[in-house]
This record gives structure tokens, sequence and C-alpha cells, in this order.
């Protein structure tokens, strides 16, 4: 691609696997403005691409079958730069991002909203390839897109595509009883190493150059919940995807919710030799790092080497670890154990060492 294709593509073309051509067709003001170069959008890219995953109809609102079971819902938006990273898109992300908030809080995902938030001059092959990528990651999750909206907003204001979800799923028995309930010697367990994303993120829009290329963790965690739900019961006591503000983020919320103080220990926490390293370079804690297909478990005194084992034996989570416990509430709320160390406080940062990474 030349220096000019790139410029007139924008920042969304950043690592994208569509090679786009000063020809491309774009999205324009117009496809926003509800008359037929909107319905054009609507029916020939949105409806056509989503068709296999979709009840998506033109009516103001969608019908929702009968659930026997108590429904939950959440909602999410994404705004993540550039939008093609190592291991995901925005597309999958925000299908992935949702079915995981309603895992970890004890729902089968059953039905999503979609709604576009496009940026004028956005290629529609680059639009197209991430619809794609949202229905197979719906495919793939089981769940169904319900309802969804389009608007379009002049150049620079949406920084290429903004995507809005919302989720319902139905509760499971037994439902996690929530971070209140952790009590002294509960055991904590992370499913697999951290840091992942963030630093996926990191690494290619800074364009670091970094080898082997760093891939994000972004995935379903809804397997994973499933088999502890069946293997563990009431025994887990609450579950949290480790998102923003990474692990560290999880521990200081649970530890407010609780009034106990959670202590984990550094050597036990699982990070790869890419992120290990690129986090070592530019003197980050790979604890306060985002994840998203990683998720943070409290599980009663006893049953950590049995959860452990459960997740070990599922697709990508050999790396999972019990790494700390609940105790007594001491001077701090959080504390690790430092590998060359002694006992300190973790700390509880303002922000995200790098924004705009969901």
């Amino acid at each position: 691609m030349s220096e000019r294709e790139r410029n007139l593509s924008g920042s969304w073309q950043l690592n994208c696997p569509v090679l786009l051509l000063t020809t491309s067709d774009c999205v324009t003001l117009a496809h926003g403005e509800g008359g037929r170069l909107s319905r054009k959008l609507i029916q020939e890219c949105i409806l056509k691409t989503l068709q296999p995953v979709s009840s998506l109809c033109l009516n103001d609102a969608a019908p929702l079958p009968r659930s026997e079971r108590p429904l939950a819902m959440t909602t999410d938006s994404y705004v993540i730069t550039p939008l093609f990273f190592p291991g995901g898109d925005i597309g999958s992300l925000a299908v992935y991002g949702t079915v995981n908030d309603l895992a970890v809080s004890g729902a089968r995902p059953l039905w999503l909203t979609l709604s576009l938030i496009i940026e004028e001059g956005l290629p529609l092959a680059v639009l197209e390839r991430i619809l794609e990528s949202v229905a197979q990651t719906a495919a793939e999750t089981g769940v169904q897109i319900m309802a969804g909206d389009t608007k379009v907003v002049p150049r620079g204001a949406a920084d290429g595509l903004f995507i809005n979800t919302a989720g319902v799923g139905e509760l499971m028995d037994p439902v996690p009883v929530g971070p209140d309930r952790i009590q002294a010697g509960d055991e904590l367990i992370v499913s697999g190493p951290v840091g992942q994303h963030g630093i996926a993120v990191m690494a290619v829009r800074e364009e670091l150059g970094v080898e082997p290329v760093p891939q994000s963790d972004s995935g379903s965690l809804f397997p994973a919940v499933e088999n502890l739900r069946h293997k563990l019961g009431a025994r887990v006591r609450c579950l949290r995807d480790a998102t923003r503000g990474g692990v560290s983020a999880v521990l200081h919320e649970w530890a407010a919710a609780s009034d106990m103080t959670l202590s984990i220990e550094e050597r036990l926490i699982p990070v790869t030799p890419e992120v290990r390293g690129i986090s070592e370079l530019l003197g980050l804690d790979p604890l306060h790092i985002a994840n998203e297909g990683t998720m943070l478990i409290a599980v009663e005194q006893g049953a950590g080497a049995e959860a452990v084992a459960e997740l070990q034996g599922l697709p990508g989570m050999s790396g999972a670890q019990k790494i700390g416990e609940a105790r007594e509430r001491g001077i701090a709320a959080v504390t690790v154990r430092r590998t060359l160390g002694a006992e300190q406080p973790l700390a509880d940062p303002l922000g995200s060492p790098l924004p705009r990474i969901c």
C-alpha cells in the first residue's frame, strides 16, 4: 500500500487484513440520513453479512422469546484503536466482551444488540470485514443478534468505528454469590497469562516492532465458566473478567466489597515472555494491563486445586494458576509478595497505561 493510500484510509488501516485501494467505496454522511443510501447500507451490507446469526428486522423493537429463568442484562461500548489488532478486531471484541460480562455474572448468553457509530470515510470493505467477524464470533459463542442501530458522524468524530452492545442471558444455577461474600481462606485463581490484550494493542498502535508479535487473549470465557459451574457448583464465590485496569482493578474492587485483604504471590502469576519483556522495557506492571479473555476467580478454601485442574484441561487455559488468597483485613486492601522482596501493597492505578484498548 502506498503512503497516499494509507493516509486516505486513516488510522483504521493499521494492521488491517483488508487491502484498501483509493477507489474503495466509503461510508458517507448520506448513509446515516435514513434515506435510500441508509437502506442500502443496512440491507446490502449489515443484514446480508449478519444474516446467519441475526433476527434483525427494520422494526423499532425486536420481540424476545419467553425465558423460564431469570434474565441478566449488560451493556458495553467499544472504542478501540486500531480497529484490527493481533488476535482480533473491534467486531469480535464487541461480541466476546459482552458474552464474557454475562458469563462471569452466571448467565448463559442468548441475545445481543449491535449499534454502529461509523465515521464518514470508513471504507465499506473494512466495515464488511468487521461485520463478518461479528457474525463468526456470534456463531461461535451461540448468541443471536436481535436489534441494532446505525449512525454516521463527520470525519474526525469517531476514529473509524465505535460499537455499542447490549447483551441478555438467562441465569444458571448456582449463580455466584458475589465478591461481598468472599471469606478468609478463599483462594484466588487467574485463568491464564495476564496482560496479553493490552500489550498486543500497544505493540501495534505504537509500532514497537517486537518479534514475535504479542497476541491478544480476546476470546469467550463462557465454556470455562460452565465447566466450573458443573464441577464446583456453589464453591465458586465470584468471577470477573479482568479488562480495563487488569487483575489489580478486580482485586481492589473485590477487597472493597468483601472488606478482606486479598494477597497474591508475584511468582505464581502467569505472564508470557512477550508480555514480560515489553512490560519490563516500558516500566509497566502486567497486573495493571488489560485482558479480554482472562478472568479472576474466587473459590472457597480447599477448592483451588480442583478449579485449576479443571481450567487447565480446557483449550487455551493451560496457564491457569492459583495466585493468592483472602485473609482478614489488614492495613492494605490488596498486597503482593514480590519475587525478590517482601510483601507490599499493590497500587490501585488512577488510570490505564494505555487508553482505548476496548
